[in-house]
């Protein structure tokens, strides 16, 4: 081998058809093993969690279950939301908001699950076993070459005719060792492509997967959206905005636009049953506070739920406004946060 590699030997090369079988499987093998590990970050890009649920299979013990992110934050919002009210607006979007991320949460645990039996599992098996096996073979192939490179050079330098006989006769059965050899190669070689087309089938598992995943993950946050966009958002404006500056959305649908479009059910029977007449006529009338608004700016007026306050139009105001007092303090308000008295 040291001969060979300094140039001062001839070396048996083997046919091009298993040149080309042996190239195809070191590429399959460093790629596999490139796309399992990726997968892996993938699906758990904590490199902790990683190292921990590798140590505990080789252990052949059960990782502990613990919540992934999506869950854990899910349970912070559910939490909050407790400790500020369910009744509240704030409080109850939490609620809502929390218990779909706990379902996503979910859902990316089935993904995983799913995938590492479909997909990962298989790449796995296949650098653990079966190239582990093409290696073995491939390394005995290169040792029988060696003992027919060798056997050929005892053969080129043998003078008697009784050694000129014994060296033809090894090289005669290390021929022999070398072809077998070479040919059991070929056989395990040749299994690539069945490996490549049953990879093929678990990359469709692992789309599959994926698809179930996202589908999954759209519907859980368009039912969340639709939850948001029922009752007042405060969204509207904020304290880096005038009330009177619309809220800018963006190309792709989000829950702000949808709750700043959609109003709740409440205001529809408002707008039906006194907030044009109210408008039309020159008086006041008492009204009840649905949920808590913190003012924008100091043209609002700041609202606590529950609290009865007086409201008014005045000309050339904004449809979805009204003026509010509050004994000296006065201010404009949202006519959703609001339910006329009669």
């Amino acid at each position: 081998f040291t001969e060979e590699k300094l140039g001062q030997a001839e070396k048996t090369e083997l046919d091009a058809h298993l040149e080309n079988l042996l190239s195809k499987a070191e590429c399959t093998k460093l790629w596999t093993e490139k796309i399992m590990k990726q997968t892996e970050v993938l699906l758990q890009p904590n490199p902790n969690a990683r190292i921990e649920e590798f140590v505990y299979e080789k252990l052949d013990r059960k990782a502990p279950s613990r919540m992934n992110n999506p869950e854990l934050l899910g349970q912070y919002m559910i939490d909050a939301g407790n400790e500020f009210g369910p009744g509240t607006a704030y409080g109850n979007a939490l609620i809502k908001c929390g218990e779909t991320q706990k379902r996503i949460g979910t859902a990316d645990r089935e993904l995983i699950q799913t995938s590492a039996i479909n997909f990962l599992t298989p790449l796995r098996n296949f650098i653990e076993g079966d190239y582990k096996t093409i290696a073995k073979e491939r390394k005995l192939l290169q040792n029988k070459r060696l003992d027919l490179d060798a056997a050929k050079t005892r053969l080129k330098k043998a003078k008697v005719a009784e050694a000129r006989a014994a060296s033809e006769q090894e090289v005669r059965i290390t021929q022999s060792e070398f072809d077998r050899q070479a040919e059991i190669t070929r056989l395990l070689l040749e299994g690539i492509s069945s490996t490549h087309a049953h990879h093929l089938r678990c990359l469709n598992d692992f789309v599959e997967a994926q698809m179930t995943y996202y589908a999954q993950c759209y519907q859980y946050m368009l039912d969340l959206q639709k939850q948001l966009g029922s009752f007042p958002s405060t969204f509207l404006s904020n304290n880096n905005q005038s009330s009177s500056t619309p809220v800018q959305s963006v190309s792709t649908p989000s829950v702000l636009a949808s709750a700043s479009a959609s109003l709740p059910s409440v205001s529809n029977s408002i707008v039906t049953s006194g907030i044009s007449e109210l408008r039309s006529s020159s008086g006041s009338r008492k009204a009840r506070v649905l949920y808590d608004y913190d003012a924008a700016n100091s043209s609002e007026l700041s609202l606590l739920a529950d609290e009865v306050i007086t409201v008014y139009s005045i000309p050339g105001m904004d449809s979805d406004w009204l003026m509010g007092e509050r004994g000296n303090q006065k201010g404009k308000v949202p006519i959703t946060y609001l339910e006329l008295l009669n």
